[in-house]
């Protein structure tokens, strides 16, 4: 993992692999938890988080030779009540996939967990999945 110090609370790369997206769950419980979130809400916010990250690593870098690549993920407390979330990668973008190895529930799971969710195709490649959470 690479990490700076920042105003964020969290500003890292992982790996895109099985193992890192416990943790990226973890580092965000962190900043979660010092934003103050109840239990109830470290469940959501992890349950989210877990599927974003993994849906990086099952498909962002699916092209045929592509090393791992990297998942960004930044978290940050917004005001004393609000924590935002980013996972980003580089990798191939959204795009329909017939032999996908998920249930195709991973949006659907995000959007009720979070209090809002934005996903974007970035301009440079990739996807950047933007979760919100209240914490009051």
């Amino acid at each position: 993992m690479m990490s700076t110090d920042s105003d964020l609370g969290l500003d890292a790369g992982y790996p895109a692999l099985a193992p890192c997206v416990a943790d990226i769950r973890r580092a965000v419980a962190e900043v979660a938890t010092s934003c103050g979130a109840a239990q109830t809400t470290l469940v959501r916010i992890g349950l989210a988080v877990s599927e974003a990250a993994t849906n990086v690593v099952l498909h962002a870098y699916r092209a045929p030779g592509a090393a791992a690549g990297l998942i960004h993920v930044t978290a940050a407390c917004r005001g004393d009540r609000v924590l935002e979330v980013c996972v980003r990668d580089s990798g191939v973008g959204m795009s329909p996939r017939v032999d996908s190895p998920g249930l195709g529930l991973g949006i659907s799971l995000m959007a009720h967990e979070a209090d809002e969710l934005k996903i974007r195709v970035c301009d440079d490649g990739g996807t950047a999945v933007h979760l919100r959470f209240a914490l009051a």
